[in-house]
C-alpha cells in the first residue's frame, strides 16, 4: 500500500455551505477501515468547526486556523505553532471599520474588500504578518504559517510521510499543504489554478468529488494515477540521446551489479543523494561498512558493536529518519542470519508504514546467497523500490533476482554482468551494445518491458564525493575474497588478514622469507590496490617493493608506516 492517509479540506471540499453528506461520512469509515489515516486542514477557527462539524473523531488530526492550530480529536489536545498578532492590531482594524473580524488561538480574519485595511495596518505597525486569501475570507497569520505547516506537524505526530498521504482542496490557501502531498488532488469545483497544479481532479464536485476520491484510493490505492506523478521521479543519469533516464520512488526493484572498481558505490551514494533531497526514506544494509560517512543517515553499528533489528525499526518509526546498517561488528558467517531477521521486520514496517521508501542491500550475495531459502521471509509478489548490489549477480538468490526490473551493468564487462543475470534465472539473454565503458557509464535494461534492448547511459556524480569509510578496512571483517593471505614461498603458510590492523600484526610476526616473498612479487600493493581500493597507497608501496636493497625490517617499517598514516590513526 502506497497512501496511508487522505488530507482534506473542510469548506468548499468536504463540506457544502458548511454540511457535509451523509453518503460521505460513510465512504470516510470505509477509508479509515482500511487502515488509512484521515486528516482535516481547514481555514476555520477551531471552536467554529466544533459548532459546525459534529464529527471530528473521524479524523486522527484537525488542521486549523490556516495551519496555525494542531488539534487531536481523542486526547482534545491543543497544539499553537506560533503567537496570535498583538491586540493593538485587532483594535486598529476595529477602529477602521473592519467588519465580520474574528480572532482565534493564533489566526485573524476577515472578508474582502477590508484587504486593503488591513495591510496598511500591518504597515503602520510595522509588523511580520501575512495575508492569506481564501475565496474571499482574508486571513493574518505570522510570516511562515501556512496549511503544510500544521500538516507537517501533525504527520510527525501520526508518524506518516507526506510520500504516503493524498491530499485534496478546493481554494487558493490549499496550494501549500497540496504541494507537500505525493498526490495532489483538487475537487471539480476549485479554482482554475488549483485544479491546474493538481495531479488529479475529481469528476464530481466537493463532498462527491472526495468521496470519489476515497473509493479510488481504496480500490487500487490510486495505481491509474502513477503515471502523472513524473515531479517525484528520480533522475539516474542521462542517455546516448540526451534524454533524461529517471525512475518512480515507488515501483521498481534495481540490481546494480559489474566489476568492483567500476563506480557502484559512487552510483548507489548519488542516487540516496537524491531520494534524501526529495524527502524519501531509506534503510542501507551495509556489510562492509561502505556508507559508514553517508551524512544524511544515522549509522547503527559498528566493527566492535552489532546493530539491533529492533532498534533499527525504532529508529526508522520517524519519517525523516535514514538508517545504515553497519554490520562490521558481525562476523561474516552470521550477517546472513541478522539479514534474515531485519529484512522480514523492514517489510513487515512497510506494511503498516508504507516506509522506508527504500532498502538497498550492499554486497547481496553475501546475504542473500543463490541457496538462500525465500521459504523463511514472506516476499511479496513484487517487491518495489529496492536496490540490490552486486558484484556477482550468480550469486544471488533467484528468489531475488526474479524481483528485479532494472538492471544496470556497470564495470569491465556489462555484457558478460547482464549475461550472468539472464543464465542465472534460465531467461533469453537480451543483446548488449558492445563498448568499452568508461568511469560514469553504464548499461541499463528494463527487463520486464516488452521489447526493451539494453541500452548505455551515463550517470549523474553525487553532489559531494563520498568519503572512504577508513574503518571498514583497518580493523572491520573483509570477506576471504578480499582478505590478504600470507603462504609463502612453498605455499605451507595460510595466514589469513581480512583486515589492515591484522595485515600489519602478521607482518610482524611472519618469518622474513615469506614477508619478503610477497614483496617482491608486489602482491601488497596488489592488494592495497585491488581489494583495499586505495590506490595512492597502494603507489606507495610499490615504491617499497621496486627497491631491491631493503631488508624485511625496514620494508616491514616503512610499510607500517605508509598504512597507518592513511587508516589506523583514525581507526
Amino acid at each position: 500500500m502506497r497512501y496511508f492517509a487522505l488530507v482534506t479540506d473542510y469548506d468548499g471540499t468536504l463540506a457544502t455551505q458548511g454540511i457535509v453528506d451523509e453518503d460521505l461520512l460513510q465512504t470516510l469509515a470505509g477509508l479509515r477501515g482500511s487502515g488509512r489515516r484521515l486528516v482535516m486542514v481547514t481555514g476555520r477557527e477551531l471552536d467554529d468547526l466544533q459548532r459546525t462539524f459534529s464529527h471530528l473523531e473521524m479524523f486522527d488530526r484537525v488542521v486549523a486556523e490556516n495551519g496555525a492550530l494542531v488539534y487531536n480529536p481523542v486526547t482534545r489536545e491543543e497544539k499553537v505553532l506560533c503567537q496570535k498578532p498583538p491586540e493593538e492590531f485587532v483594535e486598529l482594524l476595529r477602529r477602521r471599520g473592519v467588519d465580520g473580524l474574528s480572532v482565534g488561538r493564533a489566526i485573524v480574519a476577515t472578508w474582502e474588500p477590508y484587504e486593503k485595511i488591513v495591510l496598511e495596518a500591518i504597515r503602520e505597525l510595522g509588523m511580520e504578518l501575512q495575508v492569506i486569501f481564501n475565496k474571499g475570507a482574508v486571513m493574518v497569520l505570522p510570516s511562515g504559517i501556512n496549511k503544510a505547516t500544521g500538516l507537517k506537524i501533525a504527520l510527525e505526530e501520526l508518524g506518516i510521510s507526506p510520500h504516503n498521504v493524498v491530499g485534496v482542496g478546493d481554494a487558493e490557501n490549499d496550494h501549500a499543504f497540496l504541494d507537500l502531498c505525493e498526490c495532489s488532488v483538487a475537487v471539480a469545483n476549485a479554482l482554475p489554478m488549483l485544479k491546474k497544479g493538481a495531479d488529479f481532479v475529481t469528476s464530481e464536485e466537493r463532498g462527491a468529488g472526495v468521496s470519489e476520491l476515497a473509493r479510488m484510493i481504496m480500490d487500487t490505492d490510486l495505481r491509474e494515477l502513477e503515471p502523472r506523478l513524473r515531479r517525484h521521479e528520480v533522475p539516474l543519469g542521462t542517455t546516448a540521446d540526451r534524454k533524461e533516464l529517471s525512475i518512480s520512488p515507488y515501483g521498481a526493484s534495481m540490481l546494480l551489479a559489474g566489476t568492483s572498481g567500476g563506480g557502484k558505490s559512487t552510483f548507489a551514494t548519488g542516487l540516496l543523494e537524491r531520494l534524501c533531497e526529495r524527502g524519501y526514506q531509506f534503510c542501507i544494509i551495509d556489510p562492509e561498512g561502505d556508507y559508514q560517512d553517508f551524512e544524511a543517515a544515522v549509522v547503527l553499528g559498528d566493527p566492535k558493536s552489532p546493530p539491533l533489528v529492533d532498534a533499527v525499526v525504532r529508529l526508522m518509526e520517524k519519517p525523516a529518519e535514514n538508517v545504515v546498517v553497519n554490520l562490521l561488528g558481525l562476523s561474516l558467517e552470521h550477517r546472513p542470519e541478522f539479514f534474515d531477521r531485519l529484512f522480514p521486520a523492514l517489510l513487515e514496517m512497510r506494511t503498516r508504514t508504507g516506509r522506508p521508501h527504500w532498502i538497498v542491500i550492499d554486497e547481496t550475495h553475501h546475504l542473500l546467497p543463490a541457496a538462500w531459502d525465500p521459504a523463511t521471509v514472506a516476499i511479496p509478489e513484487r517487491l518495489h523500490s529496492l536496490l540490490m548490489i552486486t558484484v556477482h549477480p550468480d550469486h544471488v538468490s533467484k528468489a531475488m533476482l526474479s524481483t528485479v526490473d532494472l538492471i544496470i551493468a556497470i564495470g569491465a564487462d556489462p555484457g558478460r554482468t547482464i549475461r550472468t543475470f539472464s543464465e542465472a534465472l534460465g531467461e533469453t539473454v537480451p543483446p548488449v551494445p558492445d563498448v568499452e565503458l568508461e568511469q560514469g557509464e553504464m548499461i541499463a535494461w528494463w527487463r520486464r518491458r516488452n521489447g526493451s534492448a539494453p541500452f548505455w547511459f551515463r550517470s549523474l556524480p553525487p553532489k559531494t564525493e563520498r568519503r572512504r569509510h577508513r574503518r571498514k578496512y583497518a580493523d572491520g571483517e573483509l570477506p576471504p575474497e578480499g582478505s590478504f593471505f600470507f603462504r609463502g614461498p612453498d605455499g605451507k603458510l595460510n595466514l589469513r588478514a581480512q583486515n589492515l590492523q591484522m595485515f600489519l600484526q602478521i607482518a610482524d610476526g611472519v618469518d622474513d622469507d615469506t614477508w619478503m616473498f610477497h614483496l617482491r612479487k608486489e602482491d601488497y600493493s596488489e592488494w592495497f590496490k585491488s581489494r583495499i581500493k586505495d590506490p595512492d597507497l597502494a603507489d606507495a608501496v610499490k615504491e617499497i617493493e621496486k627497491d631491491n636493497g631493503i631488508s624485511p625490517e625496514e620494508s616491514r617499517k616503512r610499510i607500517r608506516e605508509k598504512v597507518e598514516e592513511r587508516y589506523t590513526g583514525e581507526a
